[in-house]
């Protein structure tokens, strides 16, 4: 039998790989700037300082894109409680140091997209602010998890992310649209290597561990969500849009990484990674994932 490994060992056995994939990941992306996505000469004032007040006619965007962006804001809102429930699980050396570089990217997304959306008037400012109010007084938080649940939920999450930012670009709504849509997409791919880079390295050390934290993490896996005006959740209504369909998760977000992780052909674990690797069977069988 394999021995169990504490989340202190493992974040001392895999810090080498942090800092080694913290390079690689530095050296992927690209050092865009928000500002540059963002039609400036579109501003004007609100009735605050003279201007005019928004009114629904001044929007562009269809229904779907107004949905998809302000979800995506708002998600990246929060990013203090996100931040909050990384950061408590890595506090030290590399780890702190991606933590810090993860944060400063969200919210680089979160820039981008509210000043598209205030420049361009294409939401309703006032219940936009009242919404974020509210989603980040609300808050978020994890259960408790252990560092290689943490890592495999985060690898989900991202992919997960990616897929939604995809299919807004695929709106084909309008240039700008598209090209913040795929913008924030290629961050949210490189982030899910990140993480599932170091899952890939947690292998190496204690496999059976690892394939226990990928199942539990697809069998209890679930997007943020945000709490709309009309009472609905955003993924009940991103589904009904075509911008993300929790029933595709199976194929779109975790058989990727499975296969990544060569999850279903392994021949490096014991009795605890096979009995994981049967529990995800019976439940992707169940879901038809």
């Amino acid at each position: 039998m394999q021995t169990l490994l504490t989340d202190r060992e493992l974040l001392a056995a895999l810090a080498d790989e942090v800092e080694l994939n913290l390079g690689r990941h530095i050296a992927a992306a690209d050092g865009w700037q928000p500002h540059d996505y963002v039609p400036w000469d579109d501003g004007r004032n609100f009735g605050f300082l003279g201007g005019v007040d928004w009114e629904p006619e001044q929007s562009e965007l269809s229904e779907t894109a107004k949905l998809a962006l302000t979800v995506s804001v708002l998600i990246a809102d929060n990013l203090p409680s996100y931040h909050r429930e990384i950061g408590k699980y890595l506090r030290t050396g590399s780890w702190w140091r991606w933590v810090g570089r993860w944060t400063a990217e969200e919210n680089r997304h979160e820039i981008m997209i509210r000043n598209y959306l205030m420049v361009t008037r294409s939401v309703d400012p006032v219940q936009l602010e009242r919404l974020r109010m509210e989603h980040m007084t609300k808050g978020f938080r994890r259960p408790a998890l252990h560092l290689l649940d943490l890592l495999a939920t985060c690898a989900f999450e991202e992919a997960a992310a990616a897929i939604r930012h995809r299919n807004t670009a695929a709106l084909g709504e309008n240039k700008m649209v598209t090209a913040i849509a795929e913008r924030i997409a290629v961050d949210d791919e490189l982030q899910s290597i990140f993480f599932a880079e170091l899952i890939t390295a947690a292998f190496g050390i204690a496999p059976d561990q690892t394939m226990r934290a990928i199942a539990d993490s697809v069998a209890s896996f679930h997007v943020p969500t945000v709490a709309l005006p009309d009472g609905r959740s955003s993924d009940e209504v991103l589904a009904e849009a075509g911008i993300y369909d929790g029933a595709k998760e199976g194929e779109l977000v975790f058989t990727p990484l499975l296969e990544r992780w060569e999850f279903f052909t392994r021949t490096d674990i014991g009795e605890v990674g096979e009995k994981a690797r049967a529990e995800l069977a019976r439940l992707r069988t169940s879901s038809h994932a």
